[in-house]
């Protein structure tokens, strides 16, 4: 049996991404004082009493700000288009949970945006055995003061039972609250779960179509697409089974430059991305193609290749590009030389707005997950050596050479190869480099870095 969901919805800026930071014990959702940062929903594993569940936050629904003329309190700079979008977005969440949390504030009070949450929850809410379903919990956050957590009577004239009065930012309470909710997922059994699957992070600048490409892969508008640069903040988790393969597909906020990294919500989703790499099998690298190839997608691909992780870069926006029989070819060279530290990936050219060649993506990651797994027999690996030294010679520092004598293959994932020698320190860059190259001859791990590990024999 899966693990439970617990969905947190609530107006903006009640608290839900500090509250889901308290659940699942890590700093994964942006917080920010300015409503309407948190945009789409954000999933990770909470545990509590023993009992595994999934929480999932979401962006802040406020009807009173959908239609013309209708605005509660200013939301942060370019998230009043999207209300409209987060409330399915929020919708989508209540549909796949367990239970729901219903976050409100005590500071503000009741409000007009809580009343017509409230009525969004019951009109999705369905009856099971006689029971509403998923269970609503009313909680009623930064009930920091014995005042505060008086004004939490207030909160029943929404209907939605006894309200819990919490902190979430300091703690205050939230064991109680826990223990209800894992009380309400009664005799469902979380069962410990190994993820397994292949993990596959969509990465790139901002606005170079990472969430376009998510959705025609899944074929469902389960992230939110817009033009404009730094929608997606948050890294989305969506499962699904490719060819009996199960496979997760992170999307992934646009990674600026350093020196373009707004503070605040920005820094937050930036640091996050770079997570998303670190806990990916394979990374997609997204370039858009009217751009061409930047500073920026070279500075990303370093950083996948620091955190050792298989990637595939993937040329979007194809279709936008005037082409004649050697378009792709100079475009394949360019990138090949800007990327020569990564001269063993896949290169697609892709349009996630007309879906060209998309249908190459999955198989194409899939393959390189493969490749990232594969083993070299310790035989082949000591044929390999003796190869390489029969060839080219390691040039000699100090007068004294580099001998191999012998190695063996210590773990894939990445493929990591020990290799004992008489000193290490006599090593050459280039030698190493040419000793990489002499691996992939034998065997090509596409898309996959492999290391080198060198050891003094005694």
């Amino acid at each position: 049996m899966s693990k439970p969901i617990v969905a947190l919805v609530g107006r903006p800026n009640v608290g839900k991404s500090t509250l889901f930071n308290r659940l699942v014990g890590e700093r994964l959702a942006v917080v920010d004082e300015t409503p309407g940062t948190t945009r789409d929903r954000l999933m990770a594993e909470g545990e509590w009493l023993d009992t595994a569940f999934w929480v999932i936050d979401t962006g802040g629904i406020d009807p009173t700000q959908v239609g013309p003329g209708r605005s509660l309190q200013p939301l942060s700079v370019g998230s009043a288009e999207f209300v409209e979008q987060i409330r399915q977005q929020a919708e989508l969440a209540i549909e796949d949970a367990d239970v729901v949390l219903f976050v409100t504030d005590a500071e503000s009070g009741v409000t007009a945006a809580d009343r017509e949450v409230a009525d969004i929850l019951r009109r999705h809410q369905r009856e099971v055995d006689g029971e509403l379903r998923p269970p609503v919990f009313l909680v009623v956050n930064k009930a920091d003061s014995t005042a505060r957590r008086m004004q939490g009577y207030e909160f029943y004239e929404l209907g939605l039972g006894e309200p819990y009065t919490i902190s979430a930012l300091h703690g205050t309470e939230t064991g109680d609250l826990l223990d209800a909710v894992v009380a309400a997922f009664k005799n469902r059994q979380a069962e410990p779960e190994d993820d397994d699957s292949v993990k596959i992070a969509i990465v790139g600048k901002p606005n170079v179509g990472k969430s376009s490409l998510l959705n025609r892969l899944l074929g469902e508008e389960r992230a939110i697409v817009s033009p404009i640069a730094g929608t997606t903040r948050d890294a989305i988790d969506t499962h699904l089974i490719f060819n009996e393969i199960p496979v997760t597909l992170i999307d992934t906020a646009g990674i600026r430059r350093r020196g373009r990294i707004e503070p605040g919500v920005e820094k937050y989703s930036v640091l996050r991305s770079f997570q998303a790499i670190e806990r990916a099998d394979v990374a997609l690298l997204v370039i858009d193609a009217v751009e061409g190839l930047s500073a920026q997608d070279a500075h990303i691909a370093g950083f996948i290749l620091e955190a050792w992780k298989s990637v595939v870069v993937v040329v979007n926006k194809w279709d936008a590009i005037e082409k004649d029989n050697y378009t792709m070819e100079n475009f394949t060279r360019r990138i090949r030389q800007d990327l020569n530290f990564l001269d063993y990936v896949p290169i697609l050219f892709i349009s996630a707005q007309t879906g060209q060649r998309v249908s190459q993506v999955l198989p194409t990651a899939v393959q390189v997950q493969e490749e990232r797994l594969a083993r070299i027999s310790t035989s082949q690996i000591n044929q390999i050596l003796q190869k390489a030294q029969a060839e080219h010679a390691a040039p000699s520092r100090t007068g004294r050479p580099l001998k191999m004598y012998y190695g063996t293959q210590v773990r894939s994932d990445p493929p990591t190869f020990l290799v004992y020698v008489n000193d290490p320190s006599l090593a050459h860059f280039s030698y190493m480099r040419f000793l990489e190259n002499k691996f992939r001859e034998f065997h090509p791990f596409m898309g996959t870095p492999i290391r080198i590990v060198l050891r003094p024999r005694h």
